[in-house]
């Protein structure tokens, strides 16, 4: 490989033509670990700049996980070739507030890059397990609107390799056998009828990987709060962790988003539907003319995307104490969300 992999591999000279300074306008840097992810890891790098250099006294840097179960997942579904590809290819021009991209590469094996993204910091992460209620969602639905916009029932969506490679036979394969994994884990924290969802979603998995959506558009593909990062003082936030984008339905990504985030049943209930006209909105802002009807069927059915994402993730990731009942909370609130919508009875 020609590049780093981790902060330890990286030398001054590399990180500053990175960044697009001079080779030995970088004196040193030091490294932190931040977040929580666990399909890759992320770090801070503080930077010492020789005098008369104009670089950014701080990055984050993504690379491949310390877990090899982890980077062997990464490997069947394409996860980094994504991340790296939207940088690559889409991120700048697609009016997405988003890390701007200063380094992208990745290896022809398609687990090691390295990603070299702005520090958005003082911006935090969302807390999952805290969750937010629907007025402190809203900025995230406005952007989601704007990645759902950019290709909007496009033939591009078929034509960038990267994005149409299929993993169904993958997800088809391994599901069945995380879920019985998933409910044996969980049997004492989740309810049975969250649990039973499950069973339900495996004896259905045909026709919720095959069903054809109302529009078919960029989907995040893993739109929670803790992959947004918000404003300390206003209502702005950014879109981070770009390792799930596929094609979908746009509102299967507002359904996620409510079910994981709104910690109150009753709460989350109540704001199915205006997050749902909200984000109808913001597409007719983007200049998009939505069919509501059918894509709040697909808003319906999209809710059991949370559910399956934390079987699926659960069980393919290093485990963590924070991890497990993370993983609890996401299925067990969108467990509820589809319950109430009757997602399973639309498949």
């Amino acid at each position: 490989m020609t590049f780093p992999t981790t902060p330890e591999a990286m030398n001054p000279a590399w990180l500053a033509t990175a960044l697009g300074q001079g080779a030995d306008a970088l004196r040193g840097f030091s490294a932190e670990k931040v977040g929580t992810g666990q399909m890759c890891d992320s770090f801070r790098l503080m930077l010492d700049w020789r005098d008369g250099a104009t670089g950014p006294s701080s990055v984050i840097i993504k690379c491949p996980s310390h877990d090899e179960a982890s980077r062997h997942i990464a490997a069947l579904t394409g996860t980094y070739v994504k991340e790296v590809s939207w940088y690559q290819e889409l991120a700048a021009g697609s009016g997405v507030p988003a890390p701007v991209c200063h380094h992208a590469a990745i290896a022809p094996d398609d687990v090691n890059f390295i990603l070299v993204l702005s520090d958005l910091a003082p911006a935090r992460q969302g807390d999952q397990l805290a969750g937010l209620e629907l007025d402190a969602l809203k900025p995230c639905i406005t952007a989601a609107a704007r990645l759902h916009a950019l290709l909007w029932n496009d033939p591009r969506l078929d034509q960038l390799s990267w994005l149409a490679r299929d993993s169904g036979d993958t997800v088809r394969a391994l599901f069945p056998r995380f879920y019985e994994g998933f409910r044996e884990r969980y049997a004492s924290r989740l309810a049975p009828e969250v649990l039973d969802l499950g069973a339900g979603l495996v004896q259905r998995l045909d026709a919720y990987l095959a069903r054809r959506h109302a529009a078919r558009t960029l989907v995040h593909g893993d739109l929670r709060i803790d992959n947004v990062l918000f404003a300390p003082d206003a209502p702005q936030c950014w879109l981070v962790d770009w390792q799930t984008l596929g094609r979908g339905s746009g509102a299967t990504d507002i359904a996620y988003l409510v079910g994981t985030s709104i910690a109150d049943p009753m709460e989350r209930a109540a704001a199915d539907r205006p997050a749902f006209d909200h984000w109808i909105k913001g597409l007719a802002a983007a200049g998009i003319t939505p069919d509501a009807d059918g894509l709040w069927t697909d808003y319906r059915i999209g809710a059991l995307s949370g559910y399956f994402m934390a079987v699926f993730a659960s069980m393919s990731v290093a485990r963590t104490e924070r991890g497990d009942e993370m993983f609890a909370v996401m299925a067990e609130r969108p467990a509820r969300q589809s319950l109430a919508l009757g997602s399973l009875d639309l498949l």
